[in-house]
Order: C-alpha cells, then sequence, then structure tokens
C-alpha cells in the first residue's frame, strides 16, 4: 500500500506541476504519511520532481530576459548560493522545528497560489511597459539581488510553491513579459534545486528507493498534465490546488 501511495503522489505531483505547480502539496505529505520523516519526505521530494525543473528550463531557454540590469552569471550565483545556503538550513535545523514549520510553509506558498497571479495580471495591465522600465532602472541592484536570493533560500528549505514565488517577485522587479519571466523562473528553479538536490543527498537525507519510484511516477504524471493542460481551464487547475494547499495545511496544523 506505501508503494502504490507514493506512485500516485508522484504521478499527481508531476501532472501539477507540469500544468500549474504545486506537485509537493502531494509529494511531501504522502511521504510523511507512508513514514519517512519531514526533512527526508521534504528532500526526496524536491529530487523527485527535479527532471521537470531541468526540462522546463530547457524548453524555455530562448525566451530567458534579465531583471534589474542582472546577468545570467549574478541569477546563477544568487540561485546556487540561496539554494545551498536553503538546503543547508533544512539539514541542519531539527526535525521538531520543520514538522512545527510545515503547516505555515504550506499556508504561505498556497497564499502565494492565490494572491501572484492576480499581481501579475494587475501590475500588467494597469502600468505601461515604459513606466515598468522606470522603476525597473530605478530599482537598485543590491536590493533586487537580496530580494532575489531571499527567495532561493526559501526555494532551498522548502520548495513548496516556488514556481510562483518567483513570478511574483520578477513581476516586482519590473518584469511583465510572462514568457521571458517564465524562461528565467525555470532556470532559477533548475540551479537553485539542483544544488539543493546535491547538499541533500551529501547530508544522506533522500530516501533512495522512494525517490526512484517518485520520480518515473513524476515524469509520468508530467506528460500526462501537459495534455491535461489544453483541456482544463487555468483558473479550475488552480483553485484545485488552493484547496488542496488549505485542506494539506489544516491536516498539519491538526496533526
Amino acid at each position: 500500500m506505501d508503494w502504490v501511495i507514493i506512485g500516485i503522489a508522484g504521478f499527481l505531483g508531476g501532472m501539477l506541476n507540469a500544468v500549474a505547480g504545486g506537485g509537493s502539496f502531494i509529494t511531501l505529505p504522502a511521504l510523511i504519511f507512508v513514514g519517512v520523516t519531514p526533512v527526508s519526505a521534504n528532500a526526496t521530494g524536491t529530487a523527485a520532481l527535479l527532471p521537470g525543473y531541468l526540462a522546463s528550463a530547457w524548453r524555455f531557454r530562448r525566451d530567458v530576459e534579465f531583471p534589474a540590469n542582472l546577468k545570467f552569471i549574478h541569477i546563477a550565483f544568487i540561485a546556487v548560493s540561496g539554494g545551498c545556503l536553503g538546503a543547508a538550513i533544512l539539514l541542519m535545523a531539527s526535525e521538531q522545528l520543520f514538522s512545527t514549520l510545515i503547516p505555515w510553509l504550506i499556508l504561505l506558498a498556497t497564499a502565494a497560489f492565490i494572491v501572484g497571479p492576480w499581481l501579475l495580471e494587475k501590475k500588467s495591465s494597469s502600468i505601461k511597459k515604459s513606466e515598468w522600465h522606470c522603476a525597473t532602472t530605478d530599482l537598485k541592484t543590491s536590493t533586487a539581488c537580496l530580494v532575489l536570493l531571499a527567495v532561493c533560500v526559501y526555494g532551498g528549505y522548502f520548495n513548496g510553491g516556488l514556481g510562483i514565488i518567483l513570478l511574483a517577485t520578477l513581476g516586482i522587479m519590473g518584469q511583465t513579459n510572462l514568457h521571458g519571466m517564465n524562461g528565467l523562473k525555470n532556470i532559477i528553479s533548475a540551479l537553485l534545486t539542483t544544488v539543493a538536490v546535491g547538499v541533500y543527498a551529501a547530508g544522506g537525507a533522500i530516501v533512495g528507493g522512494h525517490l526512484l519510484l517518485l520520480s518515473i511516477m513524476a515524469i509520468l504524471g508530467g506528460y500526462a498534465g501537459a495534455a491535461v493542460a489544453y483541456r482544463i481551464s487555468q483558473r479550475i487547475l488552480r483553485g484545485f490546488i488552493v484547496l488542496v494547499g488549505l485542506l494539506m495545511s489544516i491536516g498539519f496544523f491538526l496533526r
């Protein structure tokens, strides 16, 4: 029964990540339910979803745009540093602390799913591109680096809802081209997740058997999700993810 639960969670997690994000809302609780410790569950679930990040980064590589006068080398350094730091904090912190933070982290990620798309849509429609360019020019590079670093540390620590949080951050930093934002978001996610998984593995936090099954099912779910994405509206998908996030956060609070 444990393997069935893990397989279904991997499939659904890969599907959700392919169409709207939020796969960790499924994989994390499933791993904890079958007896994996919270820190190892977070590390293993993140590692299992890594192939999807890498594939998405490659798919959008030609659409990448950089905000606030930052170049690729700056972005890469911030992503790698933040991912490494966040992963190290996860491994050094106690299981009890992470278990206490789980419902709050899921609630934060769920809030990002609710507010993020609305915020981006509102700003994109109400502010002219020239005004965005002015705002981006005025934004200090150091401030942009600190904001992005904080998000990358979060991604290395928890990873849940990272995509939409990154999109909202890039929007605040002045970007309006959704394809360009998606391209950069996927590259940052792939970089920080890759280094975070390396830290998890070095710390012995990844459960090998569960990882293999989760990865295979996540890949299959990703292919299925690509087909589903054309048949279900984004509003319904996001509503479903928000519902799952709220239920999971309530469940962990009660637990």
